[in-house]
C-alpha cells in the first residue's frame, strides 16, 4: 500500500515538473514582448528624427517613439475610459462614473467608438497644453461704462409772457442764481394790461350800482363783465391774489411782477432792464437740481443684462470714494449709430451743495441682479474662426476631440454653453496653438481636426495621409528613387489589385492625316483601320474591375467621340462610335471603306 501511494505523489511530482519545464514562457519570447523602438526624436522639434539615440542642438536627449503594434501579446490598447451611461463623461484613468457610479468602460484604440485624434504626449507637453473640467455655475455681471450728468427734463421751467410791455425792474440779474418757488423775478410795464385793470375795476363799479336794480337781466349782465375783466387778467398769468390786491386797492397798477415757479437754478437769463418784450418771449429758463439724469451708454451685448428698474452707482473723479445711488428708470429704444451702444437713464438725487453738476462725465456701475445657472467655459478656451466657435475636449490618454459649440452670454471671463459641451467634461483652456493670429488659428484648427497621421514635408508642412509621430522618409544608401506616384509610400509593383493604365500609341504621321482628314470629315482607310484597331483593344480589356479612360475615335471624321449607345454602331462584332447620326449613316452604309482590313497591319 505504501508503494502504492509513494509511486503516487512521485507521479504528480514529476508531472508538475515537467508542465512547468514545458509550459514555462521563455526568454526569447520576453524579450519579443517588449515594445520596439522605432526611431528616436528631438523632444523640442517633432519633426526631427533620428534612427539612433543622439543629441539635440540644445543638448537635450533624443526620445524614443516605440512601434505600439510590435507587442507579441495581441492585446488592444486601451485609449481612454468613458461612462457607459454617459458616454461624454471620459476620463484617462478607470474609476467610477461621477453620475451613476458605475464602472467606467475602456475605449480602445481604433474602435469605431473612439472619438478625436491622438497627439503624442511629448506635443502635448511641449505646446503646454492645459485643461479643466466643465462646471456649471451661476453667471451674474457688473457692467462698468461711462454717464454723462444732464438736467431732469421733467423740471425745466420757461419764464414767458403773454403781453406786450417793457422791463421796469429786474430782481434776478444774473444767471446762475439760486431762486426759491415764490420769488419775485422782474416787473413789466404794459400799456394793455393797464387798461384792462381799468375795466375791471369799472365792472365792478357798474356791478355795485345794479345791485338795487329790479331788472335781473342788467343785474346778470353787470356780473358777466366782472367775470370777463377777471378772465382775462387770469388769462395773462395774473394770481387770484393779486387780483384780489387789485380790488381792495380800486386802482390799477403801472407794473405786473413775475414769480419763481418752483426753486432751482436759473440756467438762461434773456432780458436786461429796459428791454421791450413781446408776447411768447422767453424771459428765464430756471432748472430745479434736486434730482439730475445720468446718461450711460451699454453696449449691444450687454443689454440683456440691464433691465428698467436696476440700481446703479455713480462715482465723480473729482470726489474720490464719494457714491451717488441711482435707479435706472428707462432705457431709450434707438441704437446710436457712431459709438453702437443705447442710451440708459439714470435718475439720482443730489445734494443740497449741488454737487452733482450738470454736463460732468461720470463713472458708472449697474450690478445686474439678472442670475443665470449654466454649463459655462472660459472664455479664452473657445476658438473663434469667424464661422465657427469651437471648444477643443481632452478625452484622456492624448486623445483631444474638437468640437463645434454654440455660444450664450458672457461674464467675469466665462462663456455660457448652450450646445456642444456637457457639464464634467474636460476642456483645453491653454495652449500656445490657440494665438489671435488668422493664420496660426486655421494651422492649429486642422492640426488637431483630422490631420492627425499626416507626414511632414521637408520644410516642415504636413501633407495628408501620413502621421506626425513617424519620422520623415529619408533617402538610404542604395535606395531607388521614387517616382512621383510613389512618394506616398507604396510601391506600385507589389499593388496587384491597381488597375495599370494603357497607353495607346499612335504614330505621328497617323495623327498628322489625322488632322488633315479632320474638316471634310473624311478619313483614310489606313488611319480609320488604326484608330479601329485602338477601339478594339479597348474593348479587350472591358472585363478589368477598373478601366482605363481612352480616347474613342469616330472612324469616318477620326474625331473624338462620346460614348453613346445612341451614336453607335456594331459591326462584325465590334462597337464603333461616331460623333454624329449622318458619320453613323455613312458608316452603315460602306463600313470597309473606313476600315483597314486584318492583312494589312502586319
Amino acid at each position: 500500500m505504501k508503494k502504492i501511494v509513494i509511486t503516487a505523489v512521485l507521479s504528480i511530482v514529476i508531472g508538475l515538473g515537467a508542465g512547468w519545464l514545458i509550459f514555462q514562457p521563455s526568454s526569447g519570447e520576453k524579450a519579443s514582448s517588449e515594445r520596439k523602438i522605432m526611431f528616436y526624436r528631438d523632444p523640442m522639434n517633432a519633426q526631427i528624427t533620428s534612427e539612433t539615440p543622439k543629441k539635440s542642438s540644445d543638448g537635450m536627449d533624443f526620445v524614443p517613439v516605440y512601434d505600439e503594434s510590435s507587442t507579441s501579446s495581441g492585446d488592444k490598447k486601451i485609449a481612454y475610459y468613458q461612462d457607459p451611461m454617459h458616454p461624454w463623461f471620459t476620463s484617462d484613468k478607470p474609476g467610477k462614473a461621477p453620475d451613476c457610479g458605475m464602472d467606467m468602460v475602456p475605449v480602445y484604440e481604433g474602435e469605431s467608438d473612439t472619438k478625436g485624434i491622438k497627439i503624442d504626449p511629448v506635443t502635448v507637453q511641449n505646446i503646454g497644453v492645459k485643461t479643466e473640467i466643465v462646471q456649471r455655475r451661476k453667471l451674474n455681471k457688473v457692467i462698468r461704462t461711462v454717464g454723462k450728468i444732464e438736467l431732469d427734463e421733467t423740471k425745466i421751467y420757461s419764464i414767458n409772457t403773454k403781453i406786450m410791455g417793457w422791463v421796469e425792474k429786474l430782481y434776478v440779474d444774473y444767471t446762475g442764481k439760486v431762486v426759491r418757488k415764490g420769488e419775485p423775478l422782474l416787473d413789466l410795464y404794459s400799456p394793455e394790461l393797464v387798461s384792462t385793470q381799468e375795466e375791471y375795476l369799472q365792472a365792478i363799479r357798474y356791478r355795485s350800482q345794479l345791485q338795487k336794480s329790479s331788472i335781473e337781466e342788467a343785474r346778470k349782465g353787470a356780473e358777466g363783465l366782472v367775470e370777463s375783466a377777471r378772465r382775462r387778467l387770469q388769462y395773462w398769468d395774473i394770481s387770484d391774489e393779486e387780483i384780489q390786491e387789485l380790488e381792495k386797492r380800486g386802482a390799477p397798477k403801472k407794473t405786473m411782477t413775475f414769480f419763481s415757479p418752483a426753486d432751482g437754478i436759473v440756467m438762461d437769463k434773456m432780458v436786461f432792464k429796459g428791454n421791450s418784450v413781446m408776447a411768447g418771449m422767453e424771459l428765464y429758463k430756471i432748472a430745479d437740481l434736486s434730482t439730475v439724469w445720468v446718461m450711460a451708454d451699454i453696449y449691444q451685448y450687454e443689454l440683456p443684462w440691464v433691465r428698467v428698474g436696476d440700481r446703479a452707482e455713480v462715482e465723480l473723479s473729482y470726489l474720490p470714494g464719494r457714491t451717488f445711488r441711482g435707479l435706472i428708470t428707462y432705457m431709450y429704444p434707438m441704437l446710436n449709430m457712431e459709438t453702437k451702444t443705447v442710451k440708459v437713464r439714470i435718475e439720482v438725487k443730489n445734494t443740497s451743495a449741488i454737487e452733482v453738476k450738470p454736463e460732468m462725465y461720470a463713472t458708472v456701475k449697474i450690478a445686474s441682479p439678472v442670475v443665470i445657472d449654466a454649463v459655462v467655459v472660459p472664455d479664452q478656451a473657445i476658438i473663434r474662426s469667424g464661422e465657427r466657435n469651437i471648444a477643443v475636449m481632452a478625452l484622456g490618454g492624448g486623445y483631444f476631440d474638437p468640437r463645434d459649440v454654440k455660444l450664450g452670454m458672457m461674464s467675469e471671463g466665462y462663456v455660457q454653453i448652450l450646445e456642444g459641451v456637457k457639464e464634467g467634461e474636460r476642456i483645453v483652456v491653454s495652449s500656445q496653438f490657440l494665438i489671435d493670429s488668422e493664420s496660426n488659428l486655421k494651422a492649429a484648427i486642422s492640426q488637431i481636426s483630422g490631420h492627425a497621421g499626416m507626414p511632414a514635408r521637408q520644410d516642415g508642412s504636413v501633407e495628408a495621409g501620413g502621421d506626425m509621430s513617424k519620422p520623415m522618409d529619408q533617402p538610404q544608401p542604395g535606395d531607388k528613387p521614387k517616382s512621383a506616384a510613389g512618394q506616398s509610400g507604396h510601391d506600385m509593383s507589389t499593388m496587384s489589385d491597381t488597375p495599370k493604365v494603357k497607353q495607346t500609341k499612335i504614330s505621328r504621321s497617323a495623327l498628322k492625316d489625322t488632322n488633315s482628314r479632320t474638316e471634310g470629315h473624311e478619313m483614310k482607310p489606313a488611319a480609320a483601320q488604326q484608330q479601329a484597331d485602338s477601339v478594339d483593344e479597348t474593348q479587350k480589356h472591358e472585363g478589368h474591375e477598373m478601366q482605363a479612360q481612352e480616347k474613342i475615335l469616330d472612324p469616318v471624321c477620326g474625331m473624338e467621340a462620346v460614348v453613346d449607345d445612341a451614336h453607335s454602331f456594331t459591326y462584325k462584332g465590334k462597337k464603333y462610335y461616331f460623333c454624329s447620326v449622318e458619320d453613323m449613316e455613312k458608316f452603315k452604309q460602306s463600313p470597309e471603306t473606313y476600315l483597314k482590313p486584318e492583312s494589312q497591319l502586319h
